[in-house]
């Protein structure tokens, strides 16, 4: 990454936010979790396949892959996020998702649940996909999350600050990101739905679909840890009917519908390289 990319996550990441803790620590965050090994898998080939995680963090994801029989290489740019994945038994690489050290057609997939939305130059985003294209074996899956651009207006709504938070949400909603966005890194891009699914298909990915991650059922989330972060204080509708089985649930009847996809906080595209 550029120096200015690099320090920035690695500041934020490094002293500022637990990255290990991100999806178990809010409904929010389960409700992720969830989606992303169900729909993941959905689609990856039988459990020996090898796959990257590109922009793997500290392990979350791998360590599921790992688990459920494939073998997993993991590379992050964040040193910290290494150590803690290695520290696992993962096999983990320092390096970055746009210049990836492995030789072509080395993996049967990849996963991308970092790098394109922390890549905010449109060539970036571009290079990496290029690059998780160039290792997964043609046929191969390459799988990407990506934050929707329309994500913080509408969740800063449900959470009653979006007057506070305008200037931050009118930046995203011009360029996709700000530098004023106090609660993530700078180094953050929001996506419109067919700039994803572009940018997926001039890496030389076919067959590109794109689904709500989370779905409406994300919303509920954002609703919670905003009025309700302290699950003493919940409702008893909440405690009663479970908050993140009734967004699972909603996630999953809105695949249904594809036409609900753009109402979906996070995106996941799934495409498969070129023969």
């Amino acid at each position: 990454m550029s120096p200015m990319i690099a320090t920035d996550l690695e500041e934020f990441y490094g002293s500022r936010y637990d990255e290990s803790l991100r999806l178990s620590s809010s409904i929010k965050g389960q409700l992720e979790l969830a989606r992303v090994r169900e729909l993941v898998t959905r689609h990856l080939p039988p459990a020996t396949t090898r796959v990257a995680d590109i922009g793997g963090g500290t392990g979350v994801h791998a360590q599921w892959l790992r688990s459920d029989g494939y073998d997993v290489d993991l590379i992050d740019p964040i040193p910290r996020h290494v150590e803690t994945a290695r520290a696992t038994g993962l096999r983990a690489h320092l390096g970055d998702a746009r210049n990836l050290p492995w030789d072509e057609n080395q993996f049967d997939a990849a996963l991308m649940a970092g790098p394109l939305y922390h890549l905010t130059a449109p060539d970036d985003r571009g290079a990496a996909l290029s690059e998780a294209a160039r290792v997964v074996r043609p046929g191969g899956l390459v799988a990407a999350v990506a934050f929707n651009r329309h994500a913080n207006l509408l969740g800063a709504t449900l959470a009653n600050q979006f007057l506070d938070r305008r200037p931050i949400i009118d930046d995203i909603e011009t360029t996709g990101s700000s530098y004023r966005n106090d609660r993530v890194t700078p180094a953050t891009y929001y996506h419109t739905l067919p700039e994803l699914t572009d940018e997926m298909s001039s890496a030389g990915l076919t067959n590109v679909v794109v689904f709500g991650l989370t779905g409406p059922g994300g919303w509920l989330g954002i609703v919670i840890d905003a009025h309700f972060p302290n699950p003493s204080d919940w409702p008893q509708t909440f405690t009663s009917q479970g908050p993140l089985q009734t967004a699972l649930a909603s996630a999953r009847a809105a695949d249904e519908h594809p036409e609900l996809v753009p109402a979906s906080t996070l995106w996941l595209a799934v495409g498969t390289v070129a023969l």
